[in-house]
C-alpha cells in the first residue's frame, strides 16, 4: 500500500531530544499508543519489534465506539523513519509514516498519513468510527500526538 501523492494530513514538530530516543518513543506500541488520541492499545501479534513485515494490532476508540486495525511495518529505520500500513477487515485503510531528521541539539519529527480507504468503505467507516470528516480528525490527532511526543521526548530527558 505504502504512500502515492500527496499525504492526507501531516504536520512537523521540533524536539529537544536525540533522534534515536524520539524513535525508540515511537516504536514502543504501548508508548505510541499513550500518545495518540484515538488509539489506546497497541500489540505485536507478528513480531516483537518495529521491522518490516512485523505486524501488531490497534483498539480504537472514538467515544464509545471501538474498532481494531492490523498494521503491518513497511519501513524502520532507528532513529530516522518508522511507517506502517493499516488495514480494517482486510480493507486497505490508510499508510502512516514518521520521519525524524537531526538538527541542532534535537530533531524534527514529521508525521504523515494517506487515506487508502476504497470509496465505498468510507460510509461504513465514519459511522463504525462516528468520524465523518477523516483527513479533518487526522490532522487535530496528528498535532495532538506530535505534542505529546515532544513533551514526553523532553521530559525523559531532562529526568
Amino acid at each position: 500500500m505504502s504512500q502515492q501523492g500527496p499525504p492526507s494530513a501531516q504536520a512537523s514538530i521540533t524536539i529537544n531530544a536525540d533522534p534515536a530516543e524520539v524513535y525508540a518513543l515511537i516504536t514502543d506500541l504501548p508508548t505510541l499508543a499513550s500518545l495518540a488520541e484515538e488509539t489506546h492499545a497497541m500489540e505485536w501479534s507478528k513480531g516483537d519489534r518495529a521491522q518490516p513485515g512485523a505486524v501488531f494490532k490497534g483498539q480504537n476508540r472514538n467515544g464509545s465506539r471501538t474498532w481494531t486495525t492490523t498494521c503491518t511495518v513497511t519501513e524502520a529505520e532507528p532513529g530516522r523513519t518508522f511507517a506502517f500500513d493499516v488495514r480494517s477487515l482486510a480493507v486497505p485503510v490508510a499508510h502512516w509514516r514518521y520521519d525524524i531528521v537531526a538538527g541542532d541539539g534535537g530533531c524534527t519529527v514529521t508525521e504523515r498519513t494517506w487515506d487508502k480507504r476504497p470509496g465505498w468503505f468510507r460510509k461504513p467507516a465514519s459511522m463504525a468510527t462516528g468520524v465523518k470528516n477523516r483527513d479533518a480528525a487526522n490532522a487535530e490527532h496528528i498535532r495532538v500526538t506530535l505534542r505529546r511526543l515532544k513533551e514526553k521526548a523532553e521530559s525523559v530527558r531532562t529526568a
